[in-house]
């Protein structure tokens, strides 16, 4: 048989075959981002899911109120204090190895926690939770990094967005369900447990599906780990975090005295970083700062975040103290903000690529709009119909915070090298929990201060406290317009 003349239209058996295996690569990486988001998922749940369970938590171990805060703000200060050093590490030797480390120690430090037979060892056991969950989550976004480009990119940002969304808004609802279904007695422990079966299920496929480290010579100069990066870096960020997170047990106005000296540390980090930089591989490469959209995501994330995570500390408080909500009703009723965000932060994903920044300045006035009808409802409707008087209102909010977070993170990391995406990732994460424990801190100080006494006036503790986290929403709008307006200019 003659051979097909040049211009012949026949695909090569080749091309077909070049087709098939690109199609089996691109559905491996997106189970690979799946079982990412399912580990992910797992250890930002736990920032919220042990709200609503502390009640229980406090009569089956016979807690302290201090106690109870460290449960809280132990888990954010351990987290908080790995991220940047556990991203290094995973672009430095394997991100795989990190993640499945992280992943390990996330399981075990479930059943602890779970298992505890007092204060201490819960206490302990949130502390070795959260720095688990501060060693895997960074790797998330630095395997989005690496596994996708273009808007298949955007596409997995925005359904690490909706991880996100929905972790901190299904939390409450949750954790309601689960002491509901175990009593009080003893459901708090199935809050920590239920992570188990996932743990264990997500650790062989994960180290099926992910990708091993590219070789040595890939990643030559970026092996260093920077040790005394790491030292400042994380007595710095301790030490910033601690008066927040203990405000409403450490009542002295000694503890803002740690303020400068988080000043201090974090300043000679900056310092330590451009001189080790000369010679080898930072921690954190503050070049990445000059970058204007990774600078304005930074600062952006750190701000919104102080105004969205606060909002369902003071909501779950106030409709579960004040209200006598219980714990299943005061998670159902957050569930509107969970859909609205889940919905279109993977909408937001898909668009982001074309309309920018613009994206985010919508969807910040749309949580802005959603939180002050929240206000107007409490203060309008009936006290024991709060729940659903807001629920339009929080679906409208949490539309919005799905437009601003997953499209946030992929503007801000879309001009990092693949070689710092972890560390990177690390910072962003960072700023996160920094903003979570400052805005809770201040929105939780102006609820407490009306809610205390012998007559407390929820409703106003709430509406106060709601408005002071639409205006760190709205210092939030101010940062994403000014680099629209800055890359407008550009």
């Amino acid at each position: 048989m003659n051979p097909d003349p040049p211009n012949s239209t026949a695909r090569p058996p080749s091309q077909g075959a070049s087709a098939a295996a690109g199609g089996r690569a691109g559905a491996r990486r997106w189970r690979a981002l799946a079982v990412c988001l399912v580990a992910g998922f797992m250890t930002l749940l736990d920032v919220s899911i042990v709200n609503v369970a502390l009640p229980t938590v406090r009569t089956g171990l016979h807690m302290s109120e201090s106690g109870l805060q460290w449960v809280l703000s132990g888990y954010a200060l351990a987290f908080g204090l790995v991220l940047v050093p556990a991203g290094r590490l995973g672009d430095a030797r394997s991100r795989r190895a990190v993640f499945l480390t992280g992943l390990a120690l996330f399981t075990l430090a479930s059943a602890l926690a779970g298992a505890a037979q007092g204060q201490t060892w819960l206490v302990l056991a949130r502390l070795f939770q959260g720095a688990a969950g501060g060693v895997l989550v960074p790797q998330v976004s630095g395997f989005i990094q690496t596994l996708f480009q273009g808007a298949e990119r955007g596409r997995a940002f925005g359904a690490l967005g909706s991880t996100i969304g929905v972790s901190t808004a299904v939390g409450p609802l949750l954790g309601g369900l689960l002491i509901h279904l175990f009593g009080p007695q003893d459901g708090w422990r199935w809050v920590f447990l239920v992570n188990l079966p996932i743990g264990i299920a997500a650790l062989p496929v994960a180290y099926h599906l992910l990708p091993p480290p590219p070789p040595a010579d890939e990643r030559a100069g970026h092996r260093d780990f920077d040790p005394v990066g790491v030292v400042l870096l994380g007595g710095g960020t301790v030490v910033l975090l601690l008066p927040f997170v203990q405000a409403q047990q450490w009542h002295s106005p000694a503890r803002w005295l740690l303020l400068p000296v988080a000043v201090l540390l974090l300043g000679a980090f900056v310092g330590w970083e451009r001189h080790y930089a000369r010679r080898r591989e930072p921690l954190v490469n503050m070049e990445l700062f000059a970058v204007r959209p990774y600078a304005a995501g930074v600062a952006l994330s750190l701000v919104y975040f102080a105004g969205f995570t606060a909002i369902f500390f003071i909501f779950t408080l106030y409709l579960q103290a004040g209200l006598h909500y219980s714990a299943l009703a005061a998670g159902l009723s957050i569930t509107p903000f969970a859909v609205g965000s889940a919905v279109s932060a993977a909408l937001g994903g898909r668009v982001v690529t074309r309309l920018g920044r613009r994206l985010v300045v919508f969807g910040l006035v749309l949580v802005l709009v959603g939180l002050g009808a929240s206000v107007l409802a409490v203060r309008l409707g009936p006290g024991t119909w709060a729940g659903w008087a807001t629920a339009v209102p929080l679906l409208v909010a949490g539309t919005g915070s799905g437009l601003v977070i997953s499209p946030n993170q992929t503007l801000t990391l879309s001009q990092v090298p693949l070689a710092r995406a972890g560390s990177a990732g690390g910072v962003l994460q960072t700023a996160q929990r920094v903003g979570s424990a400052v805005g809770i801190a201040i929105v939780g100080s102006v609820f407490f201060a009306h809610a205390r006494g012998r007559n407390p006036d929820w409703a106003l503790a709430f509406e106060l406290g709601a408005t002071v986290a639409a205006g760190l929403v709205l210092a939030a709008l101010v940062v994403a317009t000014m680099d629209l307006v800055a890359g407008r200019t550009r």
